[in-house]
Formats: C-alpha cells, sequence, structure tokens
C-alpha cells in the first residue's frame, strides 16, 4: 500500500498530541499498519513506547516487517500478521491507533488487497469501536484517521459506544477545497463530560505550497521541507 499525504499528516498529529498525555504502561496499539508507517512515527519520537502493530495482509506484513527490521526503532515495535477481529491481548492499550477502511457503499476496483485496505466489509467501523472499547484501558486514548463525510455518522456512533470525543482536526487539501478527512482522538466515556477541541489543518496553501502547520508537524518526519 503506498504512503500517502494524510496518511502522514495523522501519524505527526498523533504524535504532537500524544506528548500531552501521561503514559501508564507505555503501550499502544497499530491497528491495520500497512507499511508500518504510524507505528514506526510514533517510535521515532517515544522510543520507550511498546507498540504492537498488526496486519491482516500478508505481502503488506511482510513489507512492514521489512520496514521496521530496516529500521532504527524495531527494538520497540512488534509485528504481527493476523485479523484484529480474532486478537487478543492479556493487557489493555493506553493508546490505540488506526487508519481504518473507511469508503462504505462505493465502488470498488479490481485490486482486492486495496479493497481490502479501503473499504469496511472486512472491517466495520462499529466493530473497530467494539474492539476499541473492550481493548483500551481507563484513561487511555484512541487516535483514528476518518472521512469527513460520514462525519455525523461517526459523532452517532462514537456516542453509541459511549466514548468521548476530546479533539476533532478537519483536514482540506488547501483553504479552497473542502474538507475530506477527519483526524480524531477519544477516550472512554467519563463522569465529567469534556469539551471536545474542533479545529482544521489544510495541506497546502492557495500557492500550492505545504502549509506552516504542516510543515510544522511534519519537518521531523520529511526529508525535504
Amino acid at each position: 500500500m503506498k504512503v500517502t499525504t494524510d496518511g502522514c499528516l495523522f501519524g505527526a498529529w498523533v504524535v504532537d498530541k500524544m506528548t500531552n498525555e501521561a503514559f501508564k504502561n507505555n503501550n499502544c496499539l497499530d491497528i491495520g499498519t500497512g507499511t508500518g508507517l504510524l507505528a514506526l512515527m510514533l517510535a521515532q519520537k517515544n522510543p520507550n513506547l511498546s507498540i504492537s502493530a498488526i496486519e491482516i495482509d500478508i505481502d503488506s506484513f511482510e513489507q512492514a516487517s521489512k520496514n521496521i527490521a530496516d529500521s532504527p526503532w524495531s527494538p520497540g515495535i512488534k509485528i504481527v500478521h493476523g485479523d484484529i477481529k480474532k486478537f487478543q491481548s492479556p493487557e489493555k492499550f493506553d493508546f490505540i491507533i488506526s487508519n481504518p477502511p473507511f469508503y462504505k457503499n462505493e465502488l470498488k476496483g479490481d485490486n482486492t488487497k486495496k479493497n481490502i485496505a479501503h473499504h469496511d466489509e472486512g472491517l466495520l467501523l462499529p466493530e473497530l469501536l467494539t474492539f476499541i472499547k473492550n481493548n483500551l484501558s481507563p484513561g487511555g486514548t484512541f487516535y483514528l484517521l476518518l472521512p469527513f463525510k460520514r462525519n455525523e455518522e461517526i459523532k452517532n456512533l462514537l456516542l453509541e459506544h459511549e466514548f468521548d470525543i476530546v479533539h476533532m482536526t478537519f483536514v482540506s487539501q488547501s483553504p479552497n477545497h473542502n474538507f475530506f478527512r477527519i483526524m480524531l482522538s477519544g477516550k472512554l466515556k467519563e463522569n465529567k463530560i469534556p469539551e471536545t477541541v474542533i479545529d482544521e489543518i489544510a495541506i497546502k496553501d492557495e500557492k500550492d505550497n505545504y502549509t506552516d502547520a504542516f510543515i510544522a508537524l511534519l519537518q521531523d518526519y520529511y526529508l525535504h521541507l
């Protein structure tokens, strides 16, 4: 699977948000790791974080395994080949991150692997949220990258699964484009209802240059920013 700009932005955004979190068990689960991008970005900035990364597609799993093995951060990352719906862990996770399949009721292409990665028949969003609810430690945080056009559905699903939304960042290609992604963080519902932080970020400006906000997040990961 190709590395996408919104995936890189999401990884950097998660790392930025995690700097304000108090670690407990110092463990994180990356669901659907693909190339291992998110796990590697987290490990780069949090060397003491123990990361488990799970991937269902064997070719992607093998590619991620190689990418992680070739990196300086491999000791902190354990990669697992398997289906998250069958995955069992003896411990709960302080952090769960995922760039899940999120195209729903849309035309699919001829590439079966991409269909599994991009469309939610293999892993429905309610199934993902149920797993997070059962495997997130008390006080832990989950982070998701989701399509903006499913915004209202997503908020209703989070409410149904008894989550509090901590932060939502709406992503656009430029100030002249509509939002196309949501970067979201949440927690298990608590007695005190937090006020959700909502903001936005554009990847490029009107002159097709990366915005200052994008550069600030990605400059430690991109070679030429």
